[in-house]
């Protein structure tokens, strides 16, 4: 029987392919270093795994959204630069400057927090600035960049931080040619020239997510911040599928079928019976639901490789279980049902799901729930292979 009958259903995460991935975009973004950003638990990939992974192959920096996933970083031992960026007032600040984490400041209330943390630490706090040259989210705007730089620099002239990155983040990188790009870009050099004027050396300036790493050359600056890309998947159609990227997928999610059973036709199939039998058949229940991450809104249109064929969605996702047709076929139960993949077996991928849900491939793999368990293959490189996994 199939390895994954043992289990309900499983992600499976090739950190060979991650590895493969990162010096890909090392080599995309040469002369810039490489962040693995690694937020939301690795893209719901594994954080910690993966920023091992990602540090094996030669990223120097590690991000995340939040300070508390930083310090889950530090925890599990992980050294070297880490930055996070979406801090609320009151956060832990001073565990941050402790851990020696590189923090976000856009706003003077942040740069105040972060200051008296350090004070509170004994030691300067490794402060990023944060420039909002366009997106409208986080970051300081233009009008109020000198008063930010000006604290900023008193602050640093006192001892209680260094200034170690100005940033900014992109609205439209993955949509190419689009005239916020330049725009944005025009902004952040100007900003950056302002700051550098009253005398801040940064070791890093950087502006480009992945589909600016991989598209926008003269935004890589001294870094560059990989997210979705690292983890195999195109950040937008429009750039062009993971394979033409030179990428491939990460993950693959899969479950054991839990039943097939013969149905007649006019049957009605899932709540609300949106969907009825056109004809005898058989039906498989595949026992992951949107309680797992599968997107209801891809009831009647997901994509699953069953039996060696690509089956949909019959009716609606539930919370624990779906159904298929399988139109006559009877697999045993046990047997494998593929979500997604990297594609190498004709099974759908994170894009096909994301295409079946109206969304986009990060949210397909961030959202796969917490009781799908994560199993990580390929963990250690064989250096005298050039990398390739045991």
């Amino acid at each position: 029987m199939n390895e994954t009958a043992s289990l309900r259903a499983r992600a499976e995460i090739d950190l060979a392919a991650l590895r493969a991935n990162v010096r890909v975009l090392r080599e995309r973004a040469a002369g810039a270093q490489l962040m693995a950003v690694v937020k939301s638990d690795g893209y719901g990939h594994g954080a910690v795994p993966c920023a091992r992974a990602a540090r094996a192959a030669g990223a120097t920096w590690l991000g995340t959204a939040t300070p508390h996933e930083a310090l889950a970083l530090r925890a599990a031992g992980l050294d070297g630069r880490i930055m996070c960026w979406l801090w609320t007032p009151g956060g832990p600040w001073r565990e941050a400057v402790e851990a020696g984490i590189d923090v976000s400041a856009g706003a003077m209330w942040a740069l105040r927090e972060a200051v008296a943390a350090a004070r509170s630490a004994g030691r300067p706090a490794r402060v990023q600035l944060k420039a909002d040259t366009g997106l409208g989210r986080g970051g300081c705007q233009p009008a109020d960049w000198p008063e930010l730089v000006g604290a900023a620099r008193d602050a640093e002239r006192a001892g209680h931080l260094r200034i170690t990155g100005l940033w900014s983040h992109f609205a439209c990188a993955d949509e190419p040619g689009h005239p916020s790009i330049a725009a944005q870009l025009d902004v952040y050099r100007d900003m950056v020239a302002y700051a550098e004027k009253e005398g801040v050396e940064p070791e890093v300036r950087h502006m480009a997510n992945s589909p600016a790493t991989l598209t926008i050359p003269e935004a890589h600056f001294d870094l560059v911040r990989t997210g979705i890309a690292m983890y195999g998947i195109s950040p937008a159609p429009e750039l062009g599928t993971s394979a033409e990227l030179g990428l491939r997928p990460v993950m693959t999610l899969s479950a054991s079928v839990a039943l097939v059973k013969d149905a007649p036709a006019g049957h009605g199939v899932s709540y609300g019976y949106h969907y009825t039998t056109p004809a005898d058949t058989t039906l498989g229940l595949i026992p992951v639901g949107y309680a797992d991450g599968v997107p209801r809104h891809a009831s009647g249109s997901g994509p699953v490789l069953v039996g060696g064929k690509v089956r949909t969605v019959a009716g609606r996702v539930a919370m624990d279980q779906f159904v298929v047709d399988l139109g006559g076929d009877r697999p045993e139960a046990g047997a494998e049902a593929v979500l997604f993949g990297p594609g190498d077996r004709g099974e759908p991928t994170a894009q096909d799901w994301a295409e079946a849900a109206g969304t986009i491939a990060y949210e397909i793999v961030t959202r796969i729930g917490a009781r799908v368990p994560r199993v990580h293959v390929n963990e250690t490189p064989d250096e005298t292979a050039g990398g390739v996994p045991r």
